[in-house]
């Protein structure tokens, strides 16, 4: 019998909490004593915030035992209470251990969530943890060329630290951006990993350095990548949406394969103008949402 027959089977026992109590109230009267337990709901408690580069932080968390875990490279919903109401976000976690990750988070300039996580969130904090999504994976033994910029480097280090766990079969070559030295995440860990390997090569690129400004995506020659040419490198490219796309189109047809994840939204067309009528069918609350602009910003607001 398997573990999905046996939980029906348990579920419908006389002697089941399932049958004889609702999450409800057993996750409320189990949070008195551990805000960790409940009856199904994922649960992940702050464990110890760490810096970052400029304008961000890790934070690690531990999960409950509902939380299924995650592939390198995926994305969590991450729920926050933040004044009373519950705002989500996603991020990409890295594994650190048994029920134990971590997420690093960088402070956008009115970002309600992110500011509150950087520098607001006490350690001990409760948040909803959703489960695992994506596809963000890393071909078998494919040469790789792997693009971030900004927090698309929180992806590229989990897959990285995967792939470090055991000698490289196949060159890696990961392109970090900035805008300045201060910001890099995880530089010390990068650099450490290609010491230990020299399979993989790290380039961190500062775009607005005052002595050397580094070349954006658009313009930065792939002239050093050894002897597996950019044509045979399968390539991940992930951060904001303008460095994507500008990835896409200087690379999809150059190279042997071609993933990408954007974090935000693409730029509003300037003739998407006026207003939408949004009615909340639950609640039958009316929204004037503007073109362009994020459902999910209007219901915060």
């Amino acid at each position: 019998m398997n573990a999905a027959a046996r939980a029906q089977i348990d579920r419908k026992s006389p002697l089941s909490l399932h049958r004889w109590l609702s999450p409800v109230l057993f996750d409320y009267w189990a949070g008195q004593v551990n805000r960790l337990w409940t009856l199904r709901q994922p649960l992940a408690r702050l464990v110890r915030r760490e810096p970052a580069g400029e304008g961000a932080c890790t934070l690690v968390l531990r999960t409950n035992r509902h939380w299924r875990g995650m592939q390198p490279g995926q994305h969590v919903t991450l729920g926050v209470e933040i004044d009373g109401r519950l705002l989500q976000r996603s991020y990409s976690p890295t594994v650190l251990g048994r029920n134990l990750l971590s997420i690093t988070v960088k402070a956008v300039d009115g970002g309600r969530v992110s500011r509150y996580l950087v520098s607001q969130a006490p350690q001990g904090s409760v948040f909803h943890i959703g489960e695992a999504f994506g596809d963000f994976s890393v071909p078998t033994a494919a040469p790789l060329l792997l693009l971030a910029a900004g927090s698309g480097i929180t992806p590229m280090r989990s897959l990285l630290r995967a792939l470090a766990s055991r000698p490289l079969g196949a060159p890696v070559d990961l392109y970090y951006w900035e805008r300045s030295h201060a910001g890099f995440s995880f530089r010390e860990e990068l650099l450490a990993m290609a010491a230990a390997d020299p399979q993989l090569q790290v380039r961190l690129l500062a775009t607005r350095d005052a002595q050397a400004p580094a070349a954006r995506i658009d313009n930065v020659v792939f002239d050093s990548l050894g002897d597996v040419p950019l044509a045979q490198r399968h390539v991940l490219a992930c951060g904001p949406d303008g460095f994507v796309a500008a990835a896409r189109n200087r690379l999809l047809h150059h190279v042997a394969g071609f993933q990408a994840e954007a974090f935000t939204p693409p730029p509003v067309p300037a003739g998407d103008q006026g207003e939408v009528q949004l009615t909340l069918a639950r609640s039958g609350r009316t929204l004037s949402v503007p073109r362009g602009r994020p459902l999910l910003d209007s219901l915060e607001a």
